[in-house]
């Protein structure tokens, strides 16, 4: 068994660090389990911001070996390369509402990060149930975006307000990765990814949006179906939409 193992700041200032307003801020991407065998999420559920940047995020990854004892061998046999397994990453989550401390947004801000962990209506009525996929996002950091489940959310409450509702939070959220079939070649941003997650801005249409990531106005449809859009002349602003992969797109 052989590893490596990874941490980047989030920069200065408080607790959360890099919370500056000019700052790109963290991301959590919620989506639905796809149907059937895609290993692209399904509708967007819901999009976590984070309110402070990570001061501290870990990433590992793994390849698995094998080695059988050999009598006949003084030093031991050599081992045999059983493949790599799929990354891991634990991500703090700063949460802090002391300046508002009759809003009760913290409790409902951990209570959607321990959603991730509950199997979702829709899977179940797909007869596949399953817990969200969700996509870790934080600007050009490319390395820590992948599709992933989340195993394990810890919360704990560090400030209450006089009526006992917590106003200050420290989140400890751990991503598996779901390996997609192949690493698309994104032509946007010319990262590797199998999909993304797209902020929609005035002028904004599926038709668009499938030209610019395809190259093929006429592909909309498969942003729409992975999106459960029903009604493609309503694309509000500021909605996320996930952009199935190149090579998804291209099967349909």
């Amino acid at each position: 068994m052989a590893g490596k193992s990874g941490k980047a700041g989030g920069g200065s200032g408080g607790k959360g660090g890099g919370a500056g307003k000019s700052l790109v801020r963290a991301s959590l991407a919620i989506h639905e389990p796809p149907v059937g065998q895609s290993t692209t999420p399904g509708a967007l559920i819901g999009n976590f911001t984070f309110e402070f940047n990570p001061s501290q995020l870990a990433l590992s990854r793994r390849a698995q070996w094998k080695a059988t004892p050999t009598a006949a061998v003084r030093d031991g046999a050599v081992p045999e390369f059983m493949g790599p397994e799929p990354r891991e990453m634990t991500v703090e989550i700063f949460l802090d509402s002391s300046a508002e401390p009759g809003a009760n947004s913290v409790m409902k801000k951990v209570e959607s990060l321990f959603s991730c962990c509950e199997v979702t209506s829709k899977s179940i009525a797909a007869k596949q149930p399953s817990t969200p996929w969700v996509v870790f996002q934080w600007g050009s950091f490319s390395t820590a975006r992948f599709t992933a489940y989340v195993s394990s959310v810890e919360a704990a409450y560090s400030l209450f307000s006089t009526t006992g509702v917590p106003i200050r939070a420290t989140c400890q959220v751990r991503l598996h990765e779901i390996p997609g079939k192949t690493k698309g070649q994104n032509p946007t941003s010319g990262a590797l990814t199998a999909q993304r997650v797209h902020q929609v801005v005035a002028g904004d249409t599926l038709q668009s949006l499938a030209w610019r990531e395809y190259g093929d106005a006429t592909v909309w449809r498969a942003i729409a179906e992975a999106n459960g859009i029903d009604d493609p002349s309503r694309l509000p602003t500021g909605t996320h939409v996930v952009l199935p992969a190149a090579e998804e797109v291209g099967g349909r």
